[in-house]
């Protein structure tokens, strides 16, 4: 076997190791001996452990950023967002392993970053076009990096828990990732907010119409209490004011009588 294969091999049984047992429980010995070399061997293509992670790591970002950036080949977002969706869920049943290792935190330093800096670097690839989409529809484009960074986030998210589950199929997840996005985004509010802070403010909205209800009876209380004017003085009053009515009044009660 040259040493352009032995290399090769390497990398294969370091990344099925990897992804079955995670880095910190995958040893060089280990490695060594599912190629049928010994220890030293590793070390020199590799120079140990944490490089051939980081091999095979970035190897994995390489794939899979192609076959997103590749796959992103439309002009409308829904179109996009579809083609994101099916991109990341292809790599995940062709790559199965190489995603594993993806999602993990890795412990090692690669050329290419991490999954965060893949997703963000996914999302650049979108937002240019979210904006383009913005602007047709009446909406601010400087918030296109923040869609762009919650619609990939939102698919890769959804990718690692299909990585294990694997129903419904492939295609299925994809449509309702679609459904889900695509209906939220065209029916986007200008200024969109939370329930919990329109029930503050409405909660707030009330406590201050209630305070208010209770100062004006207070007031009307305050008034009353200051002036004697309560029921028999207002008809001893009115009786001193009109004489002549009171007195009729009375005399028409005394004839019925």
């Amino acid at each position: 076997m040259s040493g352009k294969e032995r290399r090769e091999q390497l990398i294969e049984i370091g990344r099925t190791l990897f992804a079955e047992r995670g880095f910190d429980a995958t040893s060089v010995e280990e490695i060594a001996t599912k190629a049928g070399v010994s220890k030293p061997v590793v070390y020199e293509h590799f120079g140990g452990k944490e490089g051939l992670y980081a091999v095979v790591v970035d190897r994995e970002m390489a794939k899979l950023l192609s076959m997103v950036t590749t796959g992103l080949t439309g002009e409308h977002a829904r179109e996009l967002l579809e083609q994101a969706a099916f991109a990341l869920l292809d790599y995940i049943e062709s790559s199965t392993d190489g995603f594993r290792i993806l999602v993990r935190d890795s412990p090692v330093t690669t050329s290419t970053g991490n999954f965060a800096s893949l997703i963000s670097d996914i999302a650049s690839q979108v937002e240019d076009l979210l904006g383009v989409h913005f602007m047709h529809r009446g909406y601010d484009p400087k918030l296109a990096p923040m869609y762009a960074q919650m619609l990939v986030g939102m698919v890769a998210l959804t990718g690692q828990w299909w990585l294990d589950v694997r129903k419904p199929p492939k295609a299925e997840v994809a449509a309702h990732l679609v459904n889900l996005a695509w209906n939220g985004l065209s029916h986007l509010e200008g200024s969109p907010r939370l329930i919990v802070q329109e029930q503050a403010e409405a909660k707030v909205r009330r406590a201050a119409r209630k305070t208010e209800r209770a100062e004006r009876v207070e007031r009307t209380e305050r008034a009353e209490r200051s002036e004697p004017t309560g029921p028999a003085v207002r008809r001893t009053q009115k009786a001193a004011e009109h004489p002549q009515k009171t007195s009729a009044r009375a005399q028409k009660a005394a004839a019925k009588q």
